[in-house]
């Protein structure tokens, strides 16, 4: 019965906060869906409940940390060399283009290849072939190459220096949202050469970085694109551990997620911007009298410039959606705490959970970002023949366009509300085991759930609002 009654007011919250009618993120038309929005979020809150209901019923014990993997072969030195090196040709190429090439940013490389192709692109090549940004990452593969060079020329490095513990993720959590500021608040993201000298900035931060911690261990707790896309690579059927292949189930590797601090509030802001990213587009913060505009006028009036005004109210509408996505998080760790006795520690229980919103912010990239990959992702054909914007032909593919034929706005939609669902009840999956695994008493470990089926909901109702609030 009591979980009966978390289902109504749960679709009831979906049925009241989504408007009739939304359109596909991205696409410049409104959709004539066949049936109304508030019936996907009735489905989509049923769906979390049955879930949640077959876990208790068919899930009495933990079983993924007892899958195994299978082992299917080591990949060549050789090859691990050459992508790294492909990493370092195509950053230099966005770089240099960014620099030298035309300051349009639709007719130069950096700005697509940044936000589109490496952004974008590279979560959902993860969460199929694994840690592939590991391998080709720029700054990695200079690092290690540079060290290489200088033990053999002077007979060995001296040892690095011990990496603080206490320090953990955090600063990959502030990498990632200064990276979704440079995206959603900076006025310069539309000049490509600013992209390049913050590209720049950014390698030479990591190279003194790993010079002085060393490579693996700065680069797996403090470069916020290697600790992003590895977090999504979790969810991929494969798993590299150097150059050994091993085959498992899918999502089951986000249980080896690190339980260090700032663990919980990498995936937080990961969720966070990509809210923000749709609720910047919406009514209720752009609409006339938005919450944008009064912020902005908050600024002005304190003596601010026009363009510093917007910057800053920006910024304060990321933090506030990333700390209400924090908050959301904290309040179902602080409800687990209180479901029975031999509960761990609030912070231990935050970062023991932590793994369970991947799937979720995977499901908000595909959610917000899928539409921008497959049509704005076809703008590199031709950027990559002419990536200066100078009138180029190098492949000769420069006179190729974007085809908006290949999905239509339905289909797009659909796609949104399913990354949603199927994300969501990912994340119940992998919190049921895992509190299976935390509480010995199978009935205090279904009570603990309670909370998080009540976030789970909510964020799939915010995920839904926010679609179609961007396109109102």
């Amino acid at each position: 019965m009591y979980r009966i009654r978390l289902a109504a007011p749960a679709a009831l919250l979906a049925a009241l906060v989504l408007p009739a009618q939304a359109a596909a993120h991205g696409i410049g038309q409104r959709a004539d869906l066949p049936i109304p929005v508030w019936l996907f979020a009735w489905a989509a809150a049923l769906v979390l409940v049955a879930s949640f209901v077959a876990l208790t019923v068919l899930w009495p014990k933990p079983v993924i940390a007892g899958l195994k993997e299978r082992l299917l072969g080591r990949a060549p030195l050789a090859l691990e060399m050459l992508a790294g090196l492909l990493g370092v040709c195509g950053f230099a190429v966005i770089v240099y283009a960014g620099l030298a090439g035309s300051q349009t940013p639709t007719a130069n490389l950096a700005p697509t290849a940044i936000f589109v192709l490496v952004w974008v692109g590279i979560p959902f090549l993860s969460v199929v072939f694994g840690d592939v940004f590991n391998v080709i990452s720029p700054w990695r593969a200079v690092g290690r190459g540079l060290g290489w060079a200088i033990s053999r020329i002077s007979g060995g490095l001296p040892a690095p220096m011990a990496y603080p513990e206490r320090l953990g993720r955090w600063p990959a959590a502030l990498t990632i949202f200064a990276f979704a500021w440079i995206e959603l608040v900076w006025s310069g993201r539309e000049s490509p050469s600013s992209l390049a000298i913050a590209a720049l900035l950014y390698a030479a931060i990591m190279l003194i970085g790993m010079s002085c911690f060393g490579a693996e261990k700065w680069c797996r707790n403090a470069d916020g694109f290697g600790v992003a896309f590895s977090l999504f690579a979790l969810l991929a059927p494969l798993d590299w551990e150097g150059r050994r292949c091993s085959l498992r189930a899918p999502i089951v590797g986000a249980l080896k997620m690190p339980q260090v601090p700032g663990s919980v509030a990498v995936v937080c802001v990961m969720i966070g911007s990509t809210s923000f990213d749709g609720f910047s587009q919406g009514a209720i913060w752009t609409g006339a009298g938005g919450l944008a505009q009064s912020l902005t006028d908050s600024f002005s009036s304190a003596g601010f410039s026009d363009a510093t005004s917007v910057e800053l109210a920006y910024t304060v509408g990321l933090l506030l959606i990333v700390a209400l996505v924090s908050g959301l998080y904290r309040l179902a760790v602080i409800g687990m705490c209180r479901t029975g006795a031999g509960k761990p520690p609030v912070d231990e229980l935050a970062r023991s959970f932590a793994h369970t919103l991947i799937p979720i912010a995977f499901a908000y990239i595909v959610a917000h970002y899928f539409s921008l990959l497959l049509f704005q992702g076809q703008a590199a054909v031709f950027l990559v023949s002419d990536p200066l914007g100078d009138g180029s032909d190098i492949f000769g593919t420069s006179t190729s366009a974007i085809d908006y034929s290949l999905l239509g706005a339905n289909a797009i939609w659909y796609v949104q509300v399913a990354a949603l669902v199927i994300g969501h009840v990912a994340g119940l999956v992998l919190a049921h085991d895992r509190a299976l695994a935390t509480w010995a008493d199978p009935r205090v470990a279904v009570r603990s759930q309670y909370w998080m089926l009540t976030v789970m909901v909510a964020f799939t109702c915010i995920g839904l609002w926010l679609l179609s609030a961007a396109a109102s």
